[in-house]
């Protein structure tokens, strides 16, 4: 008997004093450098590469951006052109459409305004034949007749202004015919009054004082009426004083007469009488 191995796996291999791990470090590290130094390589040369793609991808995108922009605007050159041709084309057609319904408007227009006139003219036809009419029935019912009135009363208001016009001389004749006698009668008298005052005055101026004092003389017996007239009007005069005051009080309002005279006509009553013969 014995034991048979058939497989075996070694997980581990190690020792107390690191040799086996001291044998493999320099292996170990100069493997990483060249793996480090592969990978820095590698790494260069992919940027490298990547920046030469991205630089070619973008000059494609770039180039393909410009061909598409130039593409874009051609297009739209073409298309604004397309579209200029379009609108002047539409415009064109719209202005043609607004000018022939503009046409066809006036044209209407002028039918309308034709009409119109026509209707216009019938209307006033109408119109003056109803005016004839209407003149030929006022001549008829009103003015001949308005006319024969009006002469009628024409006749009659000259009539009466011929008549009032001869009554209003009649009355101004007459009228001068009684100024100029009342002048006349006025002018006589007047004459006659200057006459008889010329002959007072000269028979004043030949009597002198004398003449004068018989007009005194003869007014006083107006004057006295004239200032008892209050008088007349008293049922009772009293005077206090006795009987010697009575005569005082009358002596007193006679002695009052000559300056009331004096003042009223400016004649001295007092000398007058002084020169009267027998009078003192």
């Amino acid at each position: 008997m014995g034991i048979e191995i058939l497989s075996f796996t070694i997980k581990d291999v190690y020792d107390d004093v690191q040799y086996l791990a001291s044998l493999g470090k320099a292996q170990t590290a100069a493997v990483k450098r060249d793996a480090d130094v592969g990978v820095a390589q590698a790494n260069r040369d992919a940027g490298i590469r990547e920046a030469e793609c991205e630089k070619s991808a973008m000059d494609i995108k770039y180039n393909t951006d410009t061909k598409v922009e130039d593409n874009s605007r051609m297009y739209k050159l073409q298309k604004a052109l397309f579209d200029k041709e379009i609108n002047t084309a539409k415009a064109e057609s719209q202005l043609a459409y607004e000018l022939q319904a503009a046409k066809i408007r006036q044209k209407i227009r002028n039918e309308e305004i034709q009409i119109d006139v026509v209707e216009r003219r019938k209307q006033i036809e109408i119109e003056e034949q109803e005016v004839q009419r209407k003149e030929r029935e006022l001549n008829a019912t009103v003015r001949l007749p308005a006319e024969a009135e009006s002469y009628r009363l024409q006749t009659v208001a000259e009539g009466k202004r011929t008549q009032t016009v001869e009554v209003a001389r009649a009355e101004a004749e007459k009228t001068k015919k009684i100024g100029a006698a009342e002048a006349y009668s006025i002018e006589v008298v007047g004459k006659a009054e200057a006459e008889r005052m010329r002959a007072k005055a000269a028979v004043y101026k030949q009597y002198g004082d004398a003449a004068i004092m018989s007009i005194v003389l003869e007014a006083l017996p107006k004057i006295a009426a004239e200032v008892a007239a209050p008088l007349a009007k008293t049922d009772e005069i009293v005077l206090i004083g006795g009987n010697d005051s009575t005569t005082s009080e009358v002596a007193r309002l006679v002695g009052q007469i000559p300056p009331a005279i004096n003042a009223l006509t400016g004649v001295d009553l007092s000398k007058v009488l002084s020169k009267v013969p027998g009078a003192k």
